[in-house]
């Protein structure tokens, strides 16, 4: 009879779960939605089960068939019994066949519910979470833990019932054959859980070490990789050499102790089992001598017995896989379990016909209650102001328009535009009224035409190239080879970096926002395109508030409005002119760049 082993991939490492029984009760969950092909797949392995716990049986009585003392063979019998053994392995392999055609779909959409769910939570996640956590580990839980949980369904599910059956088969069927082999067979059973279990305590904690470096090193080789251009200008390719190949190393270290102590199990397994196999045969062979049990017998039994113990060191790979599959679960259920976005209030409504009239009132926020970030916010914004939001890198000005858009929730106060709370309306009628343009431009694979619809996924080729000529992105983009329809990879990469800054600011005149954010929206321009860029934004936002973040002050010299942020407070507001008289922190900031300005000129 074929046997189904777990061949579980020996550089995988084992991790054990926090929880391993709420876990597996969760993911039980998934398994419930397919429920009737398990248990089509269950019967099925009853089904095999039996017909494998027959074949020692059919296999003692071919023996017995031939009558050693007198040289014959009873050959009627011996083909009867022949044709049984052939026609019980055709079935067992056909129901083989459809056990991992049924584990194989039941998998699969085990995982595309997984992923699904995962996806969509992921989408429904506060900013917070995506700042506290890498790309890298939220990647990893959708890729890599949700395979390994449909690797061990598709391996282990079938595997796990047909060893759990064969083994209380097999000591039934041996039990009814001759309970004194039973007991001999039955002595080695202390020293193969001692064994294992002393083993198993020595490779978990090996594994987890090599799970923990091999962290490190995707981190490293991640970093490295994202950070080419920078390794390359700092001439630290030779270091980053070394630092891989100290991870590296330190990796291979663990990884060969682990695999070491891992292949102890199954020498020592045949060692013992060819003990055990020993004292059957010893004591078999005194029984049937004395006529007490025939040689058939003997020979299901033997048969029997390695049908009990295999199962047993399979059970023991099973449980290891388990682990490893729970432990991903578990991860992937950690994320479901994050607090998503606050939802919207029962009867919040849209937010239309914006005017643009916005208010902080003694907004307080942290990403800790105990550590504000801005304090006590105080400011109200007149429709179709330019606001401009000025002050030292970490001061808070980001935060403050993050706020606005309702990326973190307030700790105090509260946001009011045109007069409502911005808690009053739906989260999505507020984020469309919002145009952003962002310091950090990010670009998605596709062409230039879909990037820049992406504000407007309705939006005919004629608007879309109007947004373009606005944001002066039209004249590079026709000097494309395939102009609008030129294929972008991720990030935009393929552009540099004031391209991909204009067709973010294309991509947001197309939305035609009632709100626009601007936040270092020129930074990676140069001057000459950054004069073009200002003329088109003066264009976009006339008649619209907007929210100006910038560090050349130069930029925002003609806002309605200019606030300095400093240490999470408005330290001054103004105009220009007002607070260029006041002679105050603005003035400082102004005239530090300035005089940088004027020693570069000379």
């Amino acid at each position: 009879m074929q046997n189904r082993r777990i061949s579980r991939p020996s550089n995988k490492p084992i991790i054990k779960p926090k929880n391993f029984k709420e876990t597996l009760l969760r993911l039980w969950y998934y398994f419930g939605k397919e429920k009737t092909l398990l248990l089509i797949t269950f019967f099925l392995t009853i089904i095999s089960s039996a017909l494998g716990l027959a074949v020692p049986y059919l296999i003692g009585k071919a023996v017995d068939t031939i009558s050693f003392g007198k040289g014959l063979v009873h050959i009627k019998n011996l083909k009867i019994i022949v044709g049984i053994l052939i026609f019980t392995y055709l079935v067992d392999n056909l129901i083989i066949l459809l056990q991992g055609w049924f584990m194989a779909g039941i998998s699969q959409r085990i995982v595309l519910s997984l992923r699904e769910t995962l996806f969509g939570k992921l989408q429904k996640l506060p900013i917070v979470f995506f700042d506290s956590n890498t790309h890298g580990e939220i990647m990893s839980r959708l890729s890599n833990d949700i395979e390994n949980v449909s690797t061990t369904i598709s391996q282990s599910t079938v595997q796990l019932m047909s060893s759990s059956i064969n083994i209380i088969g097999a000591f039934f069927m041996m039990v009814f054959l001759s309970p004194l082999l039973t007991l001999a067979s039955i002595i080695t059973m202390p020293l193969v859980i001692l064994v294992t279990s002393n083993i198993a305590k020595k490779t978990k904690v090996l594994f987890k070490e090599q799970q923990v470096i091999l962290g490190k090193l995707n981190g490293h080789i991640e970093e490295s990789i994202s950070g080419i251009h920078v390794v390359k200008a700092f001439n630290r390719e030779e270091k980053i050499n070394e630092e891989f190949d100290e991870i590296n190393k330190k990796l291979f270290e663990v990884g060969l102790k682990a695999q070491i102590w891992t292949g102890f199990i199954m020498p020592l397994m045949n060692v013992i089992n060819n003990i055990g196999f020993a004292v059957i045969a010893l004591i078999g062979g005194v029984l049937g001598v004395k006529g007490l049990i025939s040689v058939g017998i003997i020979a299901s039994f033997l048969s029997y017995s390695r049908q009990f113990t295999r199962p047993l060191n399979d059970l023991a790979n099973i449980f290891n896989t388990l682990q490893s599959a729970v432990a991903g679960a578990e991860r992937v259920f950690e994320t479901l379990d994050e607090k998503e976005e606050d939802k919207d209030l029962l009867g919040a409504k849209k937010l239309e016909n914006v005017k643009g009239e916005v208010a902080f009132d003694n907004v307080t926020f942290g990403y800790r209650k105990d550590v504000p970030v801005i304090k006590n916010i105080n400011f109200t914004v007149q429709p179709g102001s330019n606001i401009a939001l000025v002050g030292p890198t970490g001061a808070g000005k980001t935060t403050i328009v993050n706020l606005l858009t309702r990326f973190y929730e307030v700790s105090e106060g509260g946001i009011l535009i045109d007069g409502e709370n911005i808690k009053n309306y739906t989260r999505d009628s507020l984020r469309k009224c919002f145009g952003m343009v962002l310091q950090d431009t990010y670009l998605f694979s596709g062409t230039i035409k879909e990037n820049i619809k992406y504000g407007k996924v309705d939006a005919t080729d004629s608007e879309i190239e109007e947004a373009a000529m606005m944001a002066n992105a039209h004249d590079f983009i026709k000097r494309l080879s395939q102009g609008y329809d030129t294929l972008l990879v991720e990030g935009g990469v393929n552009l540099s970096q004031g391209q991909r800054q204009l067709l973010a600011i294309s991509r947001a005149i197309l939305s035609n926002p009632s709100i626009l954010i601007l936040d270092e929206a020129t930074s990676s321009v140069d001057t000459r395109t950054e004069l073009k860029i200002q003329e088109a934004l003066l264009k976009l936002m006339n008649g619209r508030t907007s929210f100006i973040i910038a560090h050349r002050l130069s930029t925002i010299k003609d806002a309605d409005v200019i606030m300095v942020i400093d240490n999470g407070v408005i330290v001054e507001s103004g105009s220009h002119s007002e607070l260029i008289d006041k002679k105050g922190a603005y003035y400082s900031l102004y005239e530090s760049q300035f005089n940088q300005i004027r020693t570069w000129d000379i």
